[in-house]
């Protein structure tokens, strides 16, 4: 029997390691990406760390965050969207470097992510067959699905820039247009288009929105925001994400165990 046969196999009898798809699921993956967006400039800018000791200290975290939730066997509330928002901090910062520090074109970046993030799923897809969040069962599967995750963070703040200020739109127009996409991509799925591609295309467009959100609550009046600052914004918003993992933790009856095999995209 050969390594693939043998994996699959045992796939069934492995815990799934990211959370069931719920609103839940997709007001914390908003808020998160609404925390990247202000909390590095919070950090940079207010705490007065600087860029580059931000993204040293925001890697490292990341890192260690990410060890933990490869080691866990199961599903842990709290260690997922720990990484998750380290990953909306960091994909976030990737992209201000290549903008502000590099100066490179928001045109280019939002490309180049573009690839990437392709060619993460191409690989992903012929190694494994499949795309589907419910199968992550495997610590390949993992990487693959992080290594996506982080790609899909820096596309979606190089393409929210790119839509926000570069083309102009302002923060006002960037939340109605990316809300309006994600509507136009649920009203999809219910009516029967794949369920694995409308997930990765709404996942990749909640972050211009969680950008665009964030940018209009912390910004000042003068620059079309509502002024409430990236402090205040940044600390509410972690509040809820932290009560939400609070919730959903309690309401987690201990490890799920994969009861099917895998579902082809």
């Amino acid at each position: 029997m050969d390594m693939a046969r043998t994996e699959k196999e045992g796939a069934s009898l492995l815990l799934n390691k990211v959370p069931e798809i719920s609103i839940v699921f997709w007001i914390i993956k908003i808020m998160s990406t609404t925390v990247g967006e202000t909390g590095a400039d919070y950090l940079a800018v207010h705490v007065g760390l600087g860029a580059n000791v931000t993204a040293a200290i925001m890697v490292t975290l990341l890192i260690a965050a990410l060890i933990g939730q490869v080691r866990s066997r199961c599903y842990v509330p709290w260690n997922y969207w720990l990484t998750v928002v380290l990953v909306s901090v960091v994909g976030t910062q990737i992209t201000d470097f290549l903008t502000d520090k590099l100066e490179i074109s928001l045109y280019v970046s939002t490309a180049a992510f573009s690839v990437l993030l392709a060619l993460t799923f191409g690989v992903w897809y012929a190694v494994e067959r499949t795309l589907s969040i419910h199968t992550i069962v495997t610590t390949r599967r993992e990487l693959f699905y992080w290594a996506a995750i982080l790609f899909t963070f820096a596309l979606g703040t190089a393409a929210g820039d790119l839509a926000t200020e570069a083309l102009s739109l302002g923060f006002n127009v960037g939340v109605l247009a990316f809300g309006a996409l994600i509507a136009v991509i649920t009203a999809a799925y219910y009516l029967g288009a794949n369920a694995v591609l409308a997930f990765w295309l709404a996942y990749i467009l909640t972050r211009p929105l969680g950008a665009s959100l964030g940018d209009l609550l912390a910004q000042s009046r003068e620059y079309g925001g509502l002024g409430l600052g990236t402090t205040y914004t940044s600390l509410v918003f972690l509040a809820v994400i932290a009560t939400l993992v609070v919730v959903v933790s309690v309401g987690t009856n201990g490890p799920r165990l994969q009861k099917e095999a895998i579902e082809e995209a």
